[in-house]
């Protein structure tokens, strides 16, 4: 059996996906990228092809037409030319299938250098032009949110779906080539990971697990259960949180990244792959076709440009580090100096609100910064006590623990080191409450978490990354509802 680095080159190199895809392809039609991002020969001029796809605009001249038309392989359309015969049920939205000679542009310096000739044009499904919502206008975010089942169509959509495709391919490559193992933590679990409260129930059928069960808000516990058989594992998968927070950075369902790695004692390890990680998702896309499309779908001008130096700015700016018990003291500092005023003060003991995150990594550190070991009262229980930091206000405790700032979104990772001793988890989880019961109690608990600690228990830490917030983060979109198809939040469940 091939090592997972052997099988992940293999699986990326040109010549296996080729050899692998080229007969099962080969009777699809032509994408549009394919054609549009491939120079013709000198020996071939021209060539006969065939695209389906959705007619975006229709231009009508005396003699002849103009269709552009996507297939949703690239942001950019095709300009197909037809007779005035053959655009005749033609209209914006339509579905399309035009067979046609492919070849360079007899007005040469347009937006296209090259235009499909058509021979044939076949209409799948029309779309009545009184009625389609998508006209060729802007149309805001709010308006294309009560549009969820056509959005997809609209240009900057489409190239997120490709943008989250994009991702998700280097993650997986990226895992495999550092021996992590992907797994699948289950979305109906028995206990609330963060111990917020803020879960779905699920009620119905009544008593079908006999015991309450929930929406998962995170995959991390049981990851825990894998990364004592397999030390590293990974997971992508949705979570979901009764939040009611209406803002631009919350979903009630959204994907969360998770990753556990074992025989690990301090947070470095952690904060070390987290930063090679994202830095290999950028020079994924920034040096590619993707990531050019993503800077046009953003506005292009001023706006790509600001995009464009976000990515550079992840890839060269140094990635800062420092406790929790430091950044409240350049918060206060910053206060009583008059260079900024909050809403919330900055107070040892309290979370830092999204104001305090956003002034860090935009303006101390113009850049991003893993602020860490929080006070234990922030936290939840399975996080393990820090080894050494610096000395905190009236003896608080703190815990090893991490989250990742980045400018505009503030938190985008946060991570710990778990508690693996016996004794202490056992501790906290009765101070905090939770039930850890004996086999013959009837209330549900976390005695199998617990228990993960009995038998070869190891020391291990792990992070979480808002895999949406990441998107928004590289895509510039403001907000995460963009950045999900179908986004549900309090108050809305559309489509």
């Amino acid at each position: 059996m091939l090592p997972l680095r052997a099988i992940a080159r293999r699986i990326l190199s040109p010549s296996f996906r080729a050899s692998r895809c080229s007969s099962s392809i080969s009777s699809f039609p032509r994408t549009i990228s394919s054609l549009l991002h491939t120079p013709l020969s000198d020996e071939k001029a021209s060539e006969t092809v065939t695209i389906t796809g959705w007619v975006r605009s229709v231009r009508r001249m005396k003699n002849v037409s103009f269709a552009h038309v996507s297939d949703g392989s690239t942001i950019h359309p095709l300009q197909a030319v037809l007779t005035k015969e053959q655009s005749e049920n033609l209209s914006m939205g339509a579905s399309v299938k035009i067979t046609g000679e492919w070849k360079e542009s007899v007005r040469g310096k347009g937006q296209q250098s090259r235009e499909l000739l058509a021979e044939k044009v076949e209409v799948f499904g029309e779309a009545d032009p009184l009625t389609y919502p998508l006209q060729k206008k802007y149309q805001t975010p709010e308006f294309l949110r009560t549009l969820l089942h056509l959005r997809s169509r609209i240009p900057a959509n489409t190239n997120l779906l490709h943008l989250r495709s994009g991702l998700i391919s280097t993650l997986t490559a990226f895992f495999a080539e550092n021996s992590f193992i992907q797994c699948h933590t289950p979305v109906i679990t028995s206990s609330d990971c963060e111990g917020g409260g803020e879960v779905f129930t699920i009620t119905r059928p009544k008593d079908f697990f006999k015991t309450p069960k929930y929406l998962t808000v995170s995959g991390q516990l049981h990851l825990e259960t894998l990364v004592a058989a397999v030390p590293r594992v990974w997971a992508l998968g949705p979570t979901f949180r009764a939040d009611k927070s209406d803002t631009a950075r919350h979903l009630s369902e959204f994907y969360m990244l998770e990753v556990e790695i074992a025989f690990i004692d301090t947070l470095d390890p952690l904060i070390a792959l987290i930063e090679d990680m994202v830095k290999t998702l950028i020079r994924s896309i920034s040096t590619s076709r993707l990531g050019r499309e993503t800077l046009s779908a953003a506005g292009g001008g001023d706006k790509a440009k600001e995009l464009e130096e976000r990515w550079r700015g992840l890839l060269e700016r140094s990635w800062s580090r420092i406790t929790y018990t430091e950044a409240i003291s350049r918060l206060g500092s910053a206060v009583e100096q008059g260079d900024v005023q909050f809403v919330s003060p900055p107070v040892w003991g309290a979370a830092l609100q999204a104001e305090h995150e956003r002034f860090l990594a935009q303006t101390v550190f113009n850049g991003p910064v893993f602020v860490t070991d929080y006070p234990k009262g922030l936290k939840p229980f399975y996080m393990l006590p820090s080894v050494s930091t610096p000395p905190a206000p009236e003896g608080g405790e703190t815990v090893a623990c991490f989250d990742l700032l980045v400018p505009t979104v503030g938190e985008l990772v946060g991570g710990s080191l778990r508690e693996h001793r016996y004794d202490e988890l056992l501790a906290e989880m009765r101070r905090q409450g939770i039930t850890v019961r004996d086999e013959d109690e009837e209330a549900e608990s976390l005695r199998w978490y617990l228990e993960l600690r009995k038998w070869g228990s190891v020391k291990h830490g792990g992070f979480g990354l808002g895999f949406d917030r990441l998107v928004c983060y590289l895509a510039g979109v403001e907000n995460i509802r963009e950045a999900v198809a179908f986004p549900r939040w309090y108050g809305r469940c559309d489509c």
